[in-house]
């Protein structure tokens, strides 16, 4: 009998409820997972106050940790009384990133659920937010919980990209396929297959195209459209998508998977990420930090196995 696997809700540190734990009671308890709830605690004023004594200071910082703890424990009651099993910790550290990743390495989790913190455009100018330090360093699926519709997923977008000559992206689109269909099949979902390519972001030596001029003739843009076509076909067949689950829209990918997304009401969209040490700019992951704060639903983000050397 195999070990039930667990998922890993990062909460809030300000006793907040959101999204994120509807999301996450209910995936386990479609998937049979044990839900442990970790909150990670610091409070800059609390830890640097001066005008109490150390002792007093601590007897402070472990009266909050034991509330928070308290009101974890509150928020998953209904959740076990649904015949999910949960666990809650709260641990104080300033540094949450490093903390998560230590977890995850301590505690293997099969997902790390988590409330999207939008953040402005300037903020994320000037230092990097926790959300995109973990969509660059999870190591496991990674699912941002925003603009929730319905606890449990009823329409899943897979995004792929398989027009490549390297076998190893069409390995890692074959395991953004079988991510997204297990989580489909969990959920009773319905899922489809979206390629966004844009000719704009390839070159044409790369497919032995002379000059710029003849990349875009007609003949060559119907032979190109032709063979991408093809690829998603053999994508989508060896990973049992049926053809009319299949659409190849034109067009710069994070645009064309936000209009997607909002027109046929998706509630997640499950994408992967190349890393970042590998140099790569217009794969696949590349779109999923400019997507993360437009999607008007949920992101599922694969990490790659295979592309993390580089």
């Amino acid at each position: 009998m195999s070990e039930q696997s667990r998922f890993m809700l990062v909460a809030s540190p300000l006793m907040e409820n959101s999204p994120a734990f509807d999301r996450a009671a209910a995936l386990a308890r479609a998937e049979g997972a044990a839900l442990h709830i970790v909150a990670f605690d610091y409070l800059e004023g609390l830890a640097t106050a001066s005008l109490v004594n150390e002792q007093a200071l601590e007897q402070m910082r472990l009266g909050y940790v034991e509330r928070h703890r308290q009101w974890l424990e509150e928020q998953a009651r209904p959740m076990r009384k649904l015949g999910v099993t949960v666990t809650t910790e709260v641990v104080w550290v300033q540094n949450p990133l490093q903390e998560i990743l230590t977890h995850l390495k301590e505690q293997p989790m099969a997902l790390l659920i988590k409330a999207l913190e939008h953040q402005s455009l300037l903020s994320r100018v000037f230092f990097t937010p926790l959300d995109i330090h973990l969509l660059r360093e999870c190591p496991v699926p990674l699912h941002f919980v925003s603009h929730l519709q319905h606890a449990l997923p009823r329409r899943i977008v897979a995004a792929v990209d398989p027009f490549h000559r390297d076998d190893q992206y069409q390995d890692f689109n074959d395991r953004i396929l079988h991510e997204a269909t297990k989580l489909a099949s969990a959920c009773n979902a319905e899922l489809e297959v979206v390629y966004a390519h844009d000719l704009s972001s390839i070159g044409a030596d790369e497919f032995n195209f002379d000059e710029s001029s003849t990349f875009f003739s007609s003949s060559k843009a119907k032979t190109l459209f032709d063979a991408q076509g093809a690829a998603l076909n053999a994508l989508a067949e060896r990973n049992g998508i049926p053809a009319e689950r299949q659409h190849m829209i034109m067009g710069s990918p994070a645009k064309v998977l936000a209009s997607y997304a909002e027109t046929h009401g998706i509630d997640v969209i499950v994408m992967g990420r190349v890393g970042h040490r590998g140099g790569i700019g217009r794969l696949i992951g590349s779109t999923a930090e400019q997507l993360l704060y437009k999607m008007p639903c949920s992101v599922w983000v694969v990490s790659p196995e295979v592309l993390t050397a580089g």
